[in-house]
């Protein structure tokens, strides 16, 4: 505990002493909360945006790592730099964070456990929003606990005006302990009415020694995206990217000592948008393709798994500017997912949604309802509503916020392990899952402050304050529970003397919870910079069940991260951490341990060659040293050091 007192004395002190640049803005304007522009003290929701920028100046190296270190986003990493990593948000669990890339739904119809997989290299992003809590009503299933969505350069990139061209072009290596060795690219070039950008990311280490193979991972990540301006009225624009993940997978999904698993997981991804403006009529008609191919071998004497999962998408929105203040917003969605596996068997599932959302302004008050009918593939269908309500003044946001939220179980939570001929023990998949549905409402405030100069211009300082108190009132939930065997609804493939844990829907589970954010930024003279964030989140849980479930209760009690970066025209660096309170667990048959209090602290510093835009940098994480798990089994690096060299050109 005093090194967590430690950390937030230093960064609370950095917060009232200096600030930064528009790192994470204070209230830019957001599509994410009703898909119509507003700023976000005007959307009646609890919302963060961050500069894709920020990646290059964190002691981070995957965009799961970046999230960490968010304000009331917790990650539960398996593995470090991209191997894989569960989003939480509120206390809900893995599968209920949805995570969007330029508009297009990235979650996989396998596994939650993949949402972490961003099919896009670091330098491309332009800025991501992560807008918490409920928000089915707009984007369907998984939208429970909150919506990431990530913009990219080239997706937002605007016709220029002027002659000439832009570009960016940063590159940078990094070495360190374990064999580590890490290479990152990104480009972004404009001229008139065409935008092109890619990258590419690629982590690899030998890994530290684990109980029964090294902790390796080999993460590679390339894309590439065009846009072109066709007229006043049309643009297009389209992305490829392929993603292929290497990596020790020990104890990721099981406790049994038996298990050594490794896991290689390749995404191929493409999307399209056409755009098309004219009048008071917004359309915009995207459409994306998934395939993933995960193979998983539990040690080296069994049978690999070999899941291959594919996902098609179309989504027409129409924004039409019926008045001055009132934005009438309505949509269509279709997604058709398929599996063919050996362990899962194969199955198709299609879904059509339809939805609509009226946002209106009257002098300082903002409301915006919105209602979505979604259509699941076996025939039923279901109203999904929500009501956002915003009292703003010039630096004051109330607000609060009611939606109902749903989720269907995926193709890992019905068929685990239900095509195979015998299974010794592990988790079963259940057919018979019925939906997740919740109620969530909200109330909250912001507090931006932007003081004037004198001379009446816009002071380089900000300040914002989110306070949010948030219930979740949830029935038939998904999770995995012990059962006998006895128990099990399918006996046909299992052994009387094994250990099982089925997927059901639990009863009920109400969640509820108070969090802080803090955000501070501002300039100084000669160049120099601070940015400062906080975050503080308490979660109460009460679940109607007396045998515990695995992941629903997982999440921190009490979570709180933080981040300080100070720079100037010669160097920067930045200090980040994380301290958590969960509920403590203990594996002995693998030596596993999760304690009650977890507290870790990483830090970069970086040097700018005089004269050039060449950097040298070195990197420690976890500092103190700290044991490292998030969930049961899955130990992380302590300590490690590392250190590179980068280059970032630009013209504007």
């Amino acid at each position: 505990m005093k090194r967590l007192w430690a950390g937030f004395v230093f960064l609370f002190a950095g917060i009232f002493s200096f600030a930064q640049q528009k790192e994470i803005e204070m209230d830019p304007v957001t599509l994410v909360s009703s898909l119509n522009a507003q700023k976000i003290s005007q959307t009646g929701r609890n919302i963060i945006n961050i500069s894709g920028e920020q990646f290059h100046k964190l002691p981070v190296h995957s965009v799961d790592e970046l999230l960490r270190y968010i304000p009331g986003i917790e990650i539960q990493s398996r593995g470090p730099e991209g191997s894989q990593s569960d989003i939480l948000i509120r206390g809900g669990t893995f599968q209920q964070v949805l995570v969007i890339l330029d508009g297009i739904r990235l979650n996989d119809p396998n596994t939650g456990h993949f949402s972490s997989y961003i099919p896009i290299a670091p330098g491309e992003i332009d800025y991501i929003e992560i807008l918490k809590g409920a928000s089915s009503a707009i984007y369907g299933p998984e939208a429970v606990g909150g919506v990431i969505n990530i913009v990219t350069k080239t997706y937002a990139g605007k016709k220029m005006l002027s002659p000439g061209s832009n570009y960016r072009i940063s590159a940078k290596g990094t070495v360190g302990e374990y064999g580590l060795f890490n290479g990152e690219a990104g480009a972004f070039f404009q001229k008139g009415n065409i935008s092109i950008g890619g990258g590419l990311i690629s982590n690899n280490s030998m890994g530290q020694m684990q109980r029964g193979i090294r902790g390796y991972f080999h993460n590679n990540t390339a894309s590439i995206s065009f846009k072109q301006f066709l007229n006043d009225h049309w643009n297009i624009a389209f992305r490829t990217a392929i993603d292929d993940r290497d990596f020790s997978a020990q104890n990721f999904y099981t406790s049994f000592i038996s298990d050594t698993a490794s896991e290689k997981v390749k995404t191929f991804w493409n999307q399209f948008q056409a755009g098309y403006q004219k009048n008071r009529h917004s359309v915009m008609i995207g459409a994306g393709y998934k395939a993933v191919n995960d193979h998983y071998l539990y040690n080296p004497s069994s049978v690999a798994n070999d899941n291959h999962s594919y996902q098609f998408q179309t989504l027409i929105t129409d924004n039409y500017h019926v008045l001055d203040h009132a934005n009438l917003v309505s949509g269509i969605q279709y997604r058709s997912e398929w599996i063919r596996s050996n362990d899962r068997g194969d199955h198709q599932l299609d879904r059509i949604s339809a939805f609509i959302i009226w946002d209106q302004s009257l002098h300082h008050f903002t409301y915006s309802p919105s209602l979505r009918l979604d259509h699941f593939g076996n025939g039923d269908a279901e109203l999904v509503p929500q009501l956002n309500l915003s009292f703003h003044l010039d630096k004051v946001q109330f607000r609060a916020s009611i939606g109902k939220t749903i989720r269907d179980a995926d193709f890992t939570e019905r068929y685990n392990n239900y095509n195979k001929s015998f299974v010794a023990g592990g988790s079963i998949g259940n057919p018979d899952l019925k939906p997740e549905r919740s109620l969530s409402y909200e109330a909250g405030a912001d507090i931006f402050i932007s003081p004037q100069s004198i001379s009446g211009k816009e002071s380089q300082s900000q300040f914002r304050l989110s306070v949010t108190a948030f219930r979740r009132e949830q029935h038939n939930v998904i999770d995995w529970v012990t059962t006998p065997f006895n128990e099990m609804p399918r006996k046909v493939n299992l052994s009387p003397t094994g250990v099982y844990a089925l997927a059901g829907n639990i009863a009920k589970v109400n969640t509820a919870g108070l969090e802080t954010d803090i955000l501070y930024s501002k300039h100084f003279d000669r160049g120099r910079q601070l940015r400062a964030s906080a975050g503080v989140s308490w979660l109460d849980d009460a679940t109607s069940e007396s045998v515990p479930s695995f992941y629903i209760l997982s999440h921190a009690k009490f979570l709180a991260n933080f981040n300080l970066e100070y720079s100037d025209q010669y160097f920067s660096f930045s200090v980040n951490g994380i301290y958590k309170r969960r509920t403590p667990q203990k594996a002995s048959a693998i030596n596993a341990l999760i304690n009650a209090d977890l507290f870790v602290m990483n830090t970069k510093l970086s040097v700018l060659f005089p004269g050039s835009r060449f950097i040298a940098f070195t990197e420690l994480d976890n500092i103190f040293n700290v044991e490292t798990s998030d969930l049961l089994g899955t130990k992380l690096p302590g300590r490690w050091w590392m250190a590179g060299i980068g280059f970032d050109l630009s013209k504007k």
